[in-house]
């Protein structure tokens, strides 16, 4: 899978096992923030194996790119 979001990197590979073991608290005592949203990732991606690469945004990477512009595409038809 790949990411440029060092956040997503960094939870998924280093993170989320201490987030679980300490109640998705961090490791300053603080609420993981997106809580939610890590606990679904954490449950889709225990389906599957998964290696995840980070790559770097805007720097020319054709999936990259193509994701970018279809998360653009996606605000820019919300209803808000």
């Amino acid at each position: 899978m790949y990411t440029d979001s060092k956040y997503v990197m960094d939870g998924i590979n280093n993170w989320i096992a201490n987030w679980k073991k300490n109640n998705w608290k961090t490791a300053s005592k603080k609420d993981v923030k997106n809580k939610d949203l890590w606990i679904e990732l954490d449950a889709e991606t225990c389906k599957h194996e998964i290696e995840w690469i980070w790559v770097k945004g805007h720097s020319g990477n054709i999936g990259n790119e193509k994701a970018d512009a279809l998360a653009n595409m996606g605000i820019d038809n919300l209803d808000v």
